[in-house]
């Protein structure tokens, strides 16, 4: 995974905000959009530019037309990506990434940092947890 941070930087560097988390609380929307499990493999999959919804599909694999239609409308509502029509025979859809879509590939990649430094130890304990079952 490519770096977006120019430096790797600990949780200790940083300077949290104090942020009342209550059950309206901004941060939820992240929480909320960062949770949905095909939401982020879609940005990511559009970092490049413009596709089709059959090449999204192709491209993720492993995810139904239904979920995949489903999160783009989502992600539309929420402003994330941009939905192009084309006036052609058969219909033409693209979807593309928004300001606020691409601002999201941050967080994406932040978290996609994480987990090569800690998913394997998270994996492991998750099989232990499983085996202790």
């Amino acid at each position: 995974m490519t770096a977006v941070l120019s430096a790797p930087i600990t949780a200790e560097e940083v300077e949290f905000p104090p942020v009342d988390y209550i059950s309206d609380c901004p941060v939820r929307i992240g929480v909320d959009i960062l949770g949905n499990s095909w939401l982020p493999v879609i940005a990511y999959t559009l970092r490049h530019g413009p596709m089709r919804p059959g090449e999204l599909r192709t491209a993720i694999g492993g995810i139904s037309q239904k979920m995949l239609t489903q999160t783009l409308r989502r992600m539309e509502q929420l402003t994330l990506v941009r939905r192009r029509r084309y006036a052609e025979a058969p219909p033409r859809v693209e979807y593309d990434l928004t300001p606020a879509g691409r601002d999201l590939l941050i967080p994406i990649f932040a978290l996609g940092e994480w987990v090569d430094k800690h998913g394997r130890a998270v994996s492991a304990a998750l099989a232990g947890a499983d085996d202790e079952s």
